[in-house]
């Protein structure tokens, strides 16, 4: 009965229509219940039925259940269905495979999975997914989200939340800033119950916003919690800090006689920023960043003395060593757990939980606070990249959390800095020299050369200015200047068909090396969207003309300004010399969708003034 009834069930054809625009995969039904039992006993049951539409959609119907040692996983089914919602297909626990969570190379792990892999034979499918887990760690209650990436639908989802642990549950929900769609709120008999209903698929257009930004979300903390067996309390940030604190750093905070020596050896003198400099760039030079989850949870640090010993750690491991040199010098400072990603995501100040996936330290000064990302070998001291700027992070101490900004860049600090010399030759070429710096977010876009050998350099630059055909190039003098964050090189290059004949003149433009990015209107915008970073191009250009040529006509200066930024642009002729002087600034923000397209026109009058023409014709 129960196959038949299924069977009538999930037809692809039963989807709305709605629900099929934009999407690859259609969440049909997904249901989660969350029984609290006490406070190191909780049940998660989960229920999904996703139709995945054409190939895109697979990676929305994976088959996995991640695990941590300790977990009891029960009831495991597993049904493929057809196009028609016929069962072509059935698994159960002992199909799957077992495999360690290590999707960065994990060293050690507690962190396990078991998966099981489906390959489709035709297209839509249906999988329908169900297992129960039980958990001793009660500090991650999962995020309630419709879905979390774009070209997914949502028919229905209900999380259940039944808690008999006697322990207070906090809930908050986040609407939808945008109106997307809401959240539907009951409370039966003391289980809440959760419900989104019918949510179309978010397209992904041309700068949209993270998923996240967009949707409604519900958060949930239990005001007291297990993790491995260490019990806090969560009611504000302050006594969470404190049980952090204790519980997870405490322990690891521990120097050696090595340790101590190797910071005796450094002999650190002067001010605090040149001591933490001088710490912070030997540290860089003995470790490297590996991915670890091992200790309580995956949350805490392997021990100082093991990084030292080993020469890696991941970012917990090598922030706490850093942290623990830091402590020998009579210099503090603090962890700080943050939301590392592209698009800066804050902790709420009024909703205390368990959250973050990756940690940097803060040493506070006089002249400010110092900032340093400890994973890398090559990063720049006390530079933080776009990845972690603009955005609060858990500064943990003895006697709490306290909330604190990290940087936020303006874009004159995100600069690219350009000088080029150019020589206009009669056969249509140019011979090029060039000074190029970078500094800010610009800085860590050029930081994937720094590892490169000259010729994939070489190579690098033909793909990255695409827009004029080298005959020859060559990057010289690269530099990583790690005290100042700014990378710096020479580039010597010849380049074909620059300029255009025409008659006895040459036609050639004013800009060589610009973005030729396609800007694209949309008629019907529905979304906002997102300028991630704020930078500042600064080029100066100087052409040289050939001998017995003269510079006819030069276009207008011109300044343009808007909310989105500002272009401008100016033209200065000396006998046979041109100077164009070009600065483009763009402002980061998160946009409404009514402007999207004056932002589109802003972008491509700038490309159209780069492609102003200067004529130079024979005397």
């Amino acid at each position: 009965m129960a196959s038949l009834y299924y069977a009538q069930t999930f037809p692809a054809s039963a989807i709305p229509e709605n629900l099929k625009k934009n999407a690859d995969a259609v969440v049909r039904k997904d249901i989660t219940t969350i029984q609290i039992n006490k406070i190191d006993d909780i049940k998660y049951q989960l229920y999904t039925v996703t139709t995945v539409l054409n190939k895109d959609g697979d990676s929305q119907a994976l088959i996995y259940i991640p695990y941590e040692k300790g977990n009891s996983i029960s009831d495991v089914k597993v049904n493929i269905y057809d196009e028609a919602g016929k069962k072509i297909k059935s698994y159960s626990k002992s199909d799957f495979g077992d495999f360690a969570n290590n999707n960065q190379g994990t060293f050690y792990s507690d962190n396990r999975v078991m998966a099981l892999s489906y390959t489709p034979t035709q297209y839509p499918y249906t999988v329908e997914f169900s297992y129960q887990i039980g958990d001793e760690n009660t500090v991650f209650l999962p995020d309630f989200v419709p879905f979390k990436s774009t070209n997914v639908a949502l028919e229905e989802a209900q999380m259940k939340i039944i808690n008999k642990s006697g322990i207070e549950l906090k809930t908050k929900i986040y609407p939808s800033k945008y109106n997307y769609t809401s959240v539907i709120e009951s409370d039966n008999n003391g289980e809440k119950v959760y419900t989104y209903k019918n949510v179309p698929a978010i397209d992904d257009a041309v700068l949209l916003p993270q998923p996240i930004k967009i949707l409604p979300k519900v958060s949930f903390a239990l005001t007291k919690f297990n993790l491995e067996g260490k019990q806090g309390s969560i009611n504000n940030w302050s006594d969470f800090g404190t049980w952090y604190y204790n519980s997870i750093l405490q322990p690891v905070s521990v120097s050696t006689p090595a340790i101590k020596a190797e910071v005796a050896a450094l002999n650190l003198q002067g001010t605090t920023e040149e001591k933490v400099k001088k710490l912070y760039q030997h540290m860089q030079a003995k470790t490297r960043y590996i991915f670890v989850a091992l200790g309580i949870g995956g949350w805490q640090p392997m021990l100082p003395d093991e990084v030292q010993k080993k020469g890696y750690g991941d970012c917990k491991g090598l922030t706490n060593y850093m942290k623990t040199l830091l402590d020998e010098a009579g210099i503090p400072s603090y962890y700080s757990v943050i939301n590392s990603g592209i698009s800066p995501v804050s902790f709420d100040k009024d909703f205390p939980k368990m959250g973050g996936n990756h940690v940097i330290l803060m040493i506070p000064t006089e002249k400010g606070n110092i900032w340093l990302e400890n994973t890398s070998q090559q990063i720049a001291y006390n530079h933080l990249s776009y990845s972690t700027t603009d955005r609060n992070v858990l500064s943990i101490r003895k006697n709490g959390i306290e909330l604190i900004d990290t940087p936020s860049y303006p874009a004159e600090q995100n600069k690219e800095k350009q000088t080029l010399k150019i020589k206009l030759g009669e056969d249509n070429s140019i011979l090029g020299e060039g000074n190029f710096s970078y500094t800010g977010s610009q800085y860590d876009n050029s930081m994937a050369l720094i590892n490169m050998s000259p010729k994939e350099r070489n190579e690098a630059m033909k793909s990255f200015v695409g827009i004029l055909h080298f005959e020859k190039v060559e990057m010289k003098n690269f530099l990583n200047d790690k005290d100042n964050a700014v990378t710096k090189y020479d580039l010597d290059f010849k380049a074909n068909n620059y300029s255009k004949n025409a008659g006895s003149s040459i036609i050639f433009r004013a800009v060589p090396i610009y973005s030729d990015n396609v800007y694209k209107t949309e008629e019907n915008r529905e979304l906002p969207f997102e300028l991630r970073q704020s930078y500042e191009d600064e080029f100066e250009i100087n052409f040289t003309i050939p001998k017995n040529y003269k510079i006819d006509e030069l276009p207008d200066n011109v300044n343009i300004s808007s909310e989105f930024g500002l272009y401008k642009i100016s033209f200065v002729k000396n006998g046979e010399e041109l100077k164009v002087n070009r600065t483009i600034r763009i402002n980061k923000g998160l946009y409404p969708k009514e402007k999207y397209n004056d932002y589109i026109n802003f972008r491509k009058k700038t490309i159209n003034i780069d492609n102003s023409k200067i004529l130079i014709s024979k005397i």
